[in-house]
């Protein structure tokens, strides 16, 4: 592609995301990107950064501004761009005066090291899904009186695996660990699906393509970088997270979605339970990795019995919203749970 022709792209798709980041909070990160833009346009320090990423997977072009700015945030998160932690609240910082200066002269200075850090997938798989995915949980938990076993397809570092230990709480219901340090309250407009007084969870697991280890020192770094920095209240959730996380570990594999659902679908126990779920997971599939995924899970679904259920919860979507569904068998029973925005700040249940 003529390098003119590249440049106008990428900056429009850095324009798409400045205006998604004013809609949904983050004005620091509208002004910088809406910079950047501009500076991509001009063939600046900017764009002699993102030309060097490489091929998008299916899907995922409009990731690249969020790892560009992920890129920096780790620097600033570091303690290693004291100049642009001042506008950063996420590093200590005000959103007085014009971060623009800064951040320019950050991607100017450490124009190699974000080359390499464009080589990162994205890692935006939140603990504030769990808000929108808990009404699956609960209605998987009823399908058997036994437990329950969860897999997880793109886990990143396996907070959301640990959904039970975590605090819910509407207008008329609750459900959780009340002494958690991860609570969702003010999300949900209206109760999900009637909640179980107790769910064991007998066995946990996922896997992910590049997973992160909240024990190690990189891990709970990466994961800080891609929380917008003016969004403080994310920061603060997701350190709780890291810190059950650390306490009850989940096993998180290195491995192709479909190959290692695959493996875990051949087993199953009397009176369990297995949950399969991800969330805005499929949308960096190819076409053929989806059809494959979701025949994968209906062969499995094929032998369920009333005695070893099987259970798909998706949370995917497109624009500024996200279906919740979730399908069961035996009989492949499908249902639309509820709906939420991309970022979980609210949650409407729809079944009840």
């Amino acid at each position: 592609m003529p390098r003119p022709w590249k440049r106008a792209r990428v900056a429009d798709s850095i324009r798409g995301q400045a205006q998604l980041c004013e809609s949904l909070g983050s004005p620091l990160y509208a002004r910088l990107l809406e910079g950047a833009a501009r500076d991509v346009e001009e063939g600046g320090p900017c764009w002699s950064v993102l030309e060097t990423a490489p091929p998008a997977p299916p899907g995922a072009d409009e990731a690249l501004p969020l790892r560009f700015m992920a890129g920096v945030h780790r620097i600033v998160l570091g303690g290693r761009l004291p100049a642009l932690a001042a506008h950063f609240p996420s590093a200590g910082g005000t959103l007085e005066g014009d971060p623009w200066p800064p951040f320019l002269e950050a991607v100017t200075s450490h124009r190699e090291e974000l080359s390499h850090e464009l080589l990162r997938p994205l890692q935006t798989n939140e603990v504030t899904r769990c808000a929108a995915l808990i009404g699956g949980f609960l209605t998987a938990a009823g399908l058997a009186r036994g437990g329950l076993r969860v897999l997880e397809l793109g886990a990143s570092a396996g907070l959301n695996l640990n959904w039970d230990r975590y605090w819910y709480e509407g207008r008329d219901w609750s459900w959780g660990n009340p002494n958690s340090q991860v609570r969702f309250g003010s999300t949900f407009l209206s109760s999900p699906p009637p909640p179980r007084e107790t769910v064991e969870v007998v066995e946990r697991a996922g896997c992910d393509i590049a997973p992160l280890d909240p024990s190690s020192p990189d891990g709970p770094l990466v994961l800080e970088s891609f929380v917008w920095p003016d969004q403080i209240d994310r920061f603060k959730l997701l350190r709780a997270a890291l810190e059950i996380a650390r306490r009850h570990p989940v096993r998180i594999d290195n491995a192709d979605a479909c190959e290692w659902l695959a493996a875990q679908l051949e087993r199953s126990a009397d009176g369990v339970v297995t949950l399969v779920f991800h969330s805005f997971f499929e949308h960096y599939l190819s076409d053929k990795g989806r059809r494959n995924l979701h025949a994968l899970v209906a062969s499995a679904g094929r032998r369920a019995t009333k005695s070893s259920p099987l259970a798909h919860l998706r949370m995917e979507g497109g624009g500024h919203r996200a279906d919740i569904e979730i399908v069961t068998w035996p009989g492949r029973q499908r249902q639309l749970l509820g709906a939420a925005d991309n970022q979980v700040r609210s949650v409407r249940w729809l079944a009840h």
